[in-house]
């Protein structure tokens, strides 16, 4: 049996075999690229999925047995399946298809299968839009809309039901759990989650982040039926970690993100994650202008744009019915110079306030700069949250630990039902490693460093110049400051030497200083006869 790394290896080989059938049909960095990888891979996960679950209910159902039964006894096996699994006809699934692929127009047969998979699970696996439009699990024509080259389009489909059909995706990858497919996940998505892609640049979360926000707001409780939330949810790494950690069956996800691109590779990572039951609560639309989840929610963990050019629909977001209690703090001026740096993520810490049921928690990515403004929306905000005994810490992450914005980062930590007036302030600024990560150079931090930021954050331990523990009136009286450092004790160092010492060095010093007085002195001297010796002469 192979282990855990050789499993990894073998589904990373399949992602980059499919890569190298769409450079090879000079659909490399092709816009299309990112679907026609994604949506091969994720036809192979369901394919063999359902191929998992039906040996798993009958050990006898292999492919050949399931290709005999009869009409009716294929449909009570999928109805026995349930929602174990995707709703696959007998034509659909990988191996039939591997067996018609030398028919002419292979590549119409192809994103047919494809496109009956979909509508046959619509109810399951569609997401909504805000303008409550319900979006596939697969393009309708996949093959022909992204490989524009006719002559091509039967080579690549070809090539791609060769690829899956070699690859077996047994008990042992789908017994893997989180860890295992937020790997392939992240590995499969790296070239197409980058900024650089328009103005809603999908800025990945870190791993090592998501797991410092989960370990912390989730801490020792077992909580259970919990709404886990996230109103700017990109790809969904911060929700899959907290939902992991929670449990994949004790939590419902619920989502928003403006980026189509976005939604569906969170939908992938949730159908990964076994998350499908949460499908239909992820939507895509203007979270600000469009709330579609009015819910209040348990947990939520967010990392909003920082900066954005909202000034198209920034007047109207003072139009909405729930303005006054939403955005309590107000909405940013729109600056007459370089509106792209309006800072949109003071309307999402408004919003995750506001969401938050009456013993909610939150942990929240925020530029550093928050913990300290004087004035202005945050500073209104972070007053807020301190006066209403909401904030529980804060943490400032090293710099370049999102490798594709410089911006200081750090993390705040809430809860509505906080029963304490202590609130822990951690620097973690020094920890991590610098490494390149293609043209940019990133922070990564150890699994020991990750540990030390939870641990103390969690035990309340106070670490000289690492952490500090501070009460609410200590807070309000710095003007609600949230950064670490502001807290840190002067130390001044004592050492213990005898008389004789301390007069030993005293007539050092007086030495030291009488030599560089009298050397002043014949250095003043000099320069002084130097002047003196100076003259005009007209030489007209």
């Amino acid at each position: 049996m192979l282990g855990p790394t050789e499993y990894s290896n073998k589904v990373k080989q399949l992602v980059d075999d499919l890569k190298g059938v769409f450079t090879s049909a000079g659909l490399g960095g092709e816009a299309g690229e990112y679907k026609l990888l994604t949506q091969s891979f994720l036809y192979k996960f369901i394919n063999d999925k359902f191929l998992y679950e039906a040996r798993k209910f009958d050990p006898k159902n292999d492919y050949q047995t399931l290709m005999k039964m009869s009409d009716d006894d294929y449909e009570g096996l999928q109805m026995d399946l349930g929602n174990e699994s995707a709703v696959i006809k007998r034509e659909d699934l990988i191996e039939t298809l591997f067996n018609r692929q030398n028919e002419d127009d292979f590549s119409t047969l192809f994103d047919a299968t494809l496109n009956d998979i979909a509508i046959d699970n619509n109810d399951i696996y569609s997401v909504e839009t805000a303008g409550n439009t319900q979006v596939r699990l697969f393009d309708s024509d996949l093959i022909q809309d992204n490989v524009i080259d006719g002559s091509q389009r039967n080579i690549v489909a070809r090539a791609i039901i060769n690829k899956l059909s070699e690859t077996k995706f047994d008990e042992h990858i789908f017994d893997a759990g989180f860890d295992f497919f937020s790997t392939i996940f992240e590995y499969m998505i790296k070239d197409y989650n980058k900024d650089g892609g328009g103005k809603y640049a999908e800025y990945y979360t870190p791993h090592s982040v998501a797991k410092i926000i989960a370990n912390i707001l989730v801490g020792y409780d077992k909580p259970e039926n919990v709404r886990v939330y996230d109103p700017a949810a990109g790809s969904g790494t911060l929700l899959m970690t907290l939902a992991s950690k929670i449990g994949t069956d004790r939590a419902t996800v619920y989502s928003q993100d403006i980026s189509q691109k976005s939604t569906n590779l969170l939908r992938m990572n949730l159908i990964l994650n076994g998350l499908s039951h949460s499908i239909h609560n992820i939507v895509q639309g203007n979270t600000i202008l469009h709330n579609k989840h009015t819910e209040k929610m348990d947990y939520i963990a967010s990392n909003p744009p920082f900066k954005l050019d909202f000034s198209e629909w920034r007047d109207e977001v003072e139009t909405l019915p729930d303005y006054s209690t939403r955005f309590f703090a107000g909405v940013p001026k729109t600056p007459k110079k370089q509106k792209d740096k309006m800072a949109i993520f003071e309307l999402f810490l408004q919003h995750i306030i506001y969401s938050l049921s009456d013993t909610g928690k939150a942990a929240i990515v925020v530029p550093t700069i928050f913990l300290t403004a004087k004035t202005g929306i945050s500073s209104k905000i972070r007053k807020y949250l301190v006066k209403n005994n909401m904030v529980t810490g804060a943490v400032t992450m090293p710099s370049n630990i999102f490798a594709t914005t410089g911006t200081n980062v750090s993390m705040i930590f809430l809860d509505k039902n906080k029963n304490k007036q202590s609130i822990i302030l951690i620097d973690a600024s020094q920890l991590g490693k610098k490494v390149k990560d293609g043209k940019n150079q990133k922070t990564v931090l150890s699994d020991e460093e990750e540990s030390k930021i939870v641990n103390t954050f969690l035990e309340e331990k106070e670490i000289d110049d690492f952490s500090v523990i501070v009460n609410d009136d200590e807070v309000k009286e710095r003007n609600s400051s949230l950064l670490a450092g502001q807290y840190f004790k002067v130390k001044i160092e004592y050492s213990n030497i005898s008389e004789a010492e301390f007069n030993s060095q005293i007539k050092q010093l007086k030495t030291e200083f009488t030599k560089m007085v009298n050397d002043g002195q014949k250095l003043d001297k000099k320069i002084s006869n130097q002047l003196g010796s100076i003259s005009y002469e007209n030489k007209n």
